[in-house]
């Protein structure tokens, strides 16, 4: 599944990163920074954000704007989406997210109200503040980060987290960015879904209604993929057009059996009641 192809590290307009302040956000945040682009990096850790954005004004050509929002806050994510709708934005990394992993019984309702937020709300509002103007001028690129667990909705929990909630928000992005890139096939816009599987970050040493503490990125104890790799993944596929970027998957063929199977589920969409679904002969 191909789409318009995007370089970042020729595009001359803003950059804007969610999720900013470690693992892959802050990853995003240097490797554009390094191509010297206008970056504005947004995170709820405000003393994080300062932090990095003061180490890439120093160290790279980058022009660097912070912005600390919460994005499970709709006036936070009414300040962001005013911010990526402006003229000089031609790239959006939607890299926010947080987990709410935990047995779906008991875990607080509030908190999976939030993960729903961050990670579908925020999204899709941010992706739609982007994308018209985009069109307009004739230029940009949406990234939309998932996750693999979006595609192991029938294994149980163990060595896999409790992850109803999650696992269904990174379901909705994949969908929702897949069918997006359809929409938008042929036009100057291009969007990806970046689906990496077990990554060495900090995400799971919070479940998201707190912030990881300090000033210091640490990485959880699982370990995973270097968040380093799984950028370099995402980049080149911007490069190439991938729609889906899956940084560990060394068969993309995988990809084309998935599509093929979609196919044959929509076999179901006709007028005749499956057999097995038939109220029995009396």
């Amino acid at each position: 599944m191909g789409s318009m192809v995007f370089d970042p590290s020729t595009a001359t307009g803003t950059a804007v990163v969610t999720g900013a302040s470690s693992g892959i956000g802050a990853v995003y945040a240097r490797g554009l920074a390094e191509h010297g682009r206008r970056l504005v990096l947004v995170a709820r850790r405000a003393g994080r954000l300062e932090d990095l954005a003061a180490r890439l004004r120093a160290e790279t050509p980058a022009a660097v704007e912070t912005l600390t929002a919460d994005l499970g806050r709709e006036e936070d994510l009414a300040r962001v989406a005013e911010r990526v709708a402006a003229p000089d934005v031609d790239l959006l990394v939607n890299n926010a997210g947080i987990n709410g992993y935990g047995p779906f019984a008991r875990t607080e309702p509030e908190l999976l109200a939030r993960v729903l937020a961050v990670n579908v709300v925020a999204l899709t509002t941010l992706t739609r503040a982007a994308v018209p103007g985009m069109l307009e001028r004739g230029r940009g690129a949406v990234v939309n980060v998932a996750s693999l667990l979006a595609f192991a909705g029938s294994l149980p929990p163990d060595p896999l987290p409790h992850r109803a909630v999650y696992g269904g928000t990174k379901g909705y992005v994949v969908t929702f960015t897949r069918t997006l890139a359809a929409e938008l096939a042929g036009t100057p816009v291009t969007v990806q879904v970046l689906c990496p599987g077990l990554t060495a970050t900090e995400f799971h040493l919070t479940r998201g209604a707190e912030s990881v503490p300090g000033h210091e990125e640490r990485v959880h104890d699982e370990g995973g993929m270097p968040a380093e790799d799984v950028v370099a993944a995402s980049l080149a596929a911007l490069r190439s057009g991938e729609v889906v970027c899956v940084p560990g998957l060394t068969e993309p063929e995988a990809l084309d059996r998935l599509r093929a199977a979609e196919l044959a589920i929509r076999e179901g969409s006709g007028p005749r009641l499956a057999p097995r679904h038939a109220a029995p002969e009396r």
